[in-house]
């Protein structure tokens, strides 16, 4: 069974830092392209972050660039989000997706439609 998992969320001040993973099972991450997205409650879900396959190419939304780093560690099977200067706006539910084709172009169009794999999610909330 195909699953992602995603931890490392949780409650943080204005400031802090936190570190997401993205831990793959049933399948070999390191043939996927993975994104990160976020959503709020009531909000539309948003493109985060995405790494390919080897880890050479990455693209970070311009609301969290500067701040957020994508990184893998594909003998591990696992995708890392750095956050770091977390404010009250990064407030979400972050999930990983798994996409076969590198579309960064399209995530943040299409929110994360058409990926073949996601997590459930990790919460992340940041206090002011």
């Amino acid at each position: 069974q195909v699953q992602l998992a995603e931890s490392g969320g949780g409650l943080v001040q204005t400031g802090g830092s936190l570190r997401l993973s993205c831990a793959a099972s049933g399948l070999t991450l390191s043939t996927f392209h993975v994104a990160w997205f976020r959503q709020s409650p009531g909000q539309e879900r948003d493109f985060v972050a995405t790494i390919s396959r080897n880890g050479g190419m990455t693209m970070i939304a311009d609301s969290v660039k500067g701040r957020f780093t994508i990184t893998r560690d594909n003998p591990m099977n696992t995708v890392f989000l750095q956050m770091h200067n977390l404010n009250p706006a990064d407030t979400a539910t972050y999930y990983c997706a798994a996409d076969r084709l590198y579309r960064p172009s399209l995530y943040a169009k299409r929110r994360g439609d058409g990926m073949d794999y996601w997590g459930k999610g990790t919460l992340v909330t940041v206090s002011s």
